[in-house]
């Protein structure tokens, strides 16, 4: 019995720290089996096949009917689709139904029936699993041939429930909805008013050669509303206005007064609230994080100390180093962590832990050694230490900088030079000197600065590393150009030969060259500071990144289903002027019914629904702007109004300020450091607050599954 409670509490502790490793909840079984199971649900290998089932079943839309495995969305041009025969993409659906099948019943067992019934991401789970099947068996049943498919719209759910940093942002979201629908209210009152005005300003009168504005924009309360709304956001602005102000000038004091109150006050006083709602959203998330780590910390300390290797009559639990180390042994966790805390023990001398002593251990966990630059390589030579000195030296960079410079205004030069003249009357040469003389010199830079660091050391630099790999891809370029068309002279310009022409091995060259030119960030304090902090944000708004990704998947697989086969190819018995009846609106005009002229409109159809990508391309981001409303379709496209322009990119901009600011403060005033820099790998550790003795214990004590002997 004691020899079997020991590897039961070994195996707890070796959970409990790799939940605080990777910030997962503690509250799970903590059984044998259930432990084993556990370890070998988050193994990378059952991740990754639970991250490439979701990743496949969400990239099922692009090649289900109607496919988008085609060169070009314009129905005009495109060849018919290759479509997959029933049930080869359901066959991919059922293997993936059975994942998540395993998925969801390993997850509901592991936190206990009790806990099941109070988590409503597991029962919303099993529920979109129940409707997914039920739909699956109802398209074979109709051999694939029904237009309506629940559960692509269903798919996401997937992608959302398996991200806990994702469920988390989306309760911060649900929180902030009340403040946001007052200030929505607002706005729709706002509209509602304006329209009521602009239906008696702009009403018909006995002149009809007058009533260009009532005929266009006013003519009824849907239409009226629907300007307005447009207005809002800009997109026929000012050309609803015009009809009006042609006939008096008096008539701009109303719409001046409805964007003024609208865009300036009203759309800009939800952001503020927005923000204020979420201007403590990464400190609490970070916070909670923080918690479920030391929590974990603690509840490995705590199984630990019930070992029976501690004296009884101790007054304080104490966890033995050699416990600690049989435990260290099989954690997955970090070698560079691992060794730390392995060096920290061999410093103590203590053959017993305190909880304090235990918890001080595992802070190395928060460290993250961003790099250790290899030393210089040491020149015995006087004269190649002068030549390390002068190629090493900032001021050989510096140099390279303004190169870069010279090389990009000579390709502007050119460029302006050569801008209206056809192919066949522009002479390469030049271009192609200019371009062969800087790589040359990008080569030769390289090669000293790896002369004078070492290449270990070069290589160690992430901005030496983008301005090689660069200058190894143009130097390729270059000598297949002159493998091709032989070295540059005057009147350079052989026809076309191989893969690309010389205008087009020319144009790669100058778009790497001008991309190289980037190098000169990290020397530019502010600019390196700006661009280092965007970088940052990527990673700190994965998650709000990962609720967009869905809220565009559902909207698009909708768009399909809504506006599948609502645009049709001109036939051969069509006549000239083809017509499309929809309300079509762009910067320059919304009409009720516009006339699209087959010759000078039609590229527009690239753009109409299909499939899948035209969905996400049309739907999402030209109506992120709202460029495109259908007559019969205005919910659809208000309502994604309302969640992209309206709520999410406020929603964005107001994250963006919150983690900019803060990244900003912190970068500006942290002092340089060594070769050797460390930094948290918990966001704000220097102000968060550590939790006390007393929370953790309450909460392990609130543990369903564990039971503490204190």
């Amino acid at each position: 019995g004691t020899g079997a409670d020991n590897d039961l509490y070994i195996s707890q502790a070796i959970v409990f720290i790799e939940d605080a490793i990777q910030y997962r909840s503690i509250n799970h079984r903590v059984d044998f089996k259930s432990l084993w199971l556990y370890r070998w649900y988050y193994s990378r290998t059952c991740q990754c096949i639970l991250s490439l089932t979701i990743t496949v079943i969400l990239a099922l839309a692009f090649i289900e009917k109607p496919s988008s495995l085609t060169v070009t969305s314009d129905v005009r041009h495109r060849l018919p689709a290759w479509n997959p025969p029933c049930g080869l993409t359901e066959s991919i659906e059922l293997l993936c139904f059975l994942v998540f099948m395993v998925d969801v019943s390993v997850k509901s067992y592991l936190v206990g029936w009790e806990e099941f019934w109070k988590n409503k991401w597991l029962m919303a789970y099993i529920l979109t699993l129940i409707v997914s099947l039920t739909d699956w068996i109802v398209s074979l049943s109709f051999f694939c041939a029904e237009n309506v498919r629940i559960r692509r719209i269903l798919r996401p759910f997937f992608l959302l429930q398996n991200s806990s940093m994702m469920k988390k942002t989306l309760k911060s979201i649900n929180s902030t909805l009340p403040e946001m629908a007052s200030v929505v209210l607002l706005l729709a009152v706002h509209l509602s008013l304006f329209t009521m005005f602009a239906m008696l300003l702009f009403a018909r009168t006995k002149d009809g050669q007058q009533d260009k504005e009532w005929v266009v924009y006013f003519r009824n309360l849907p239409e009226s509303l629907t300007s307005l709304l447009v207005l809002l956001t800009t997109a026929n602005n000012p050309d609803v206005m015009i009809p009006a102000y042609s006939k008096n000038r008096a008539y701009s004091i109303f719409f001046i007064l409805f964007t003024v109150l609208g865009n300036l006050f009203l759309m800009n006083l939800l952001t503020a609230i927005i923000y204020n709602q979420f201007r403590g959203y990464l400190l609490k998330s970070v916070q909670s994080s923080l918690f479920r780590r030391r929590l974990g910390i603690r509840a490995a300390f705590e199984v630990l100390s019930s070992l029976k290797e501690t004296p009884a009559n101790a007054q304080q639990s104490y966890v033995s180093v050699g416990a600690l180390l049989q435990v260290l042994q099989k954690v997955e966790m970090d070698s560079r962590c691992k060794q730390g805390i392995m060096g920290s023990l061999k410093i103590c001398s203590c053959d017993q832990l305190s909880a304090a002593q235990f918890q001080k251990l595992f802070e190395e966990l928060d460290k993250d050694a961003i790099r250790q630059h290899p030393p210089s390589p040491e020149y015995q030579s006087h004269f190649m230490q002068k030549m390390q000195f002068a190629f090493g030296h900032p001021y050989f960079g510096y140099l390279g900088n303004v190169v870069a410079l010279a090389n990009i205004i000579s390709i502007c030069v050119v460029l302006v030079i050569d801008a209206d003249k056809q192919p066949s009357e522009r002479d390469d040469f030049f271009l192609g000197a200019i371009n062969c003389f800087f790589i040359l010199y990008y080569l030769l830079e390289m090669l000293l600065k790896i002369l004078a660091m070492g290449l270990k050391r070069y290589l160690s630099y992430p901005s030496n590393r983008f301005d090689g790999l660069l200058t190894v891809i143009l130097l390729v370029l270059e000598i297949a150009t002159f493998s091709v068309y032989g070295f540059p002279h005057p009147g350079w310009r052989p026809e076309f030969m191989g893969l690309l022409s010389l205008w087009d091995m020319v144009r790669l060259v100058n778009m790497f060259i001008v991309f190289r030119f980037l190098r000169i960030i990290p020397n530019m304090k502010f600019m390196a500071l700006v661009v280092t902090t965007l970088l940052d944000l990527v990673k700190n708004l994965r998650a709000f990144a990962g609720i967009l990704v869905v809220v565009f998947y559902a909207f698009a697989i909708t768009g399909i289903m809504l506006f599948k086969g609502a645009v049709v190819p001109p036939g051969n018995a069509r006549p000239k002027h083809f017509f499309f009846f929809f309300l079509f609106q762009t910067s320059f005009y919304i009409k009720e019914v516009v006339v699209l002229y087959f010759k000078e409109k039609c590229d527009f159809m690239a753009l109409f629904y299909g499939h899948f990508q035209a969905e996400i391309i049309c739907c999402i981001f030209c109506l992120l702007s709202v460029n495109l409303i259908c007559r019969w379709a205005k919910i659809y496209f208000v309502a994604w109004w309302l969640i992209s322009s309206v709520i999410w990119v406020n929603l964005f901009v107001a994250l963006l300020l919150e983690n900019f600011i803060h990244k900003w403060d912190r970068r500006c005033h942290r002092e340089p450091v060594s070769d050797i820099e460390y930094q948290r790998t918990v966001e704000l550790i220097d102000v968060l607050e550590e939790p006390t003795e007393e929370e953790l214990m309450e909460k392990l004590h609130q543990h369903p599954h564990l039971h503490l002997c204190r």
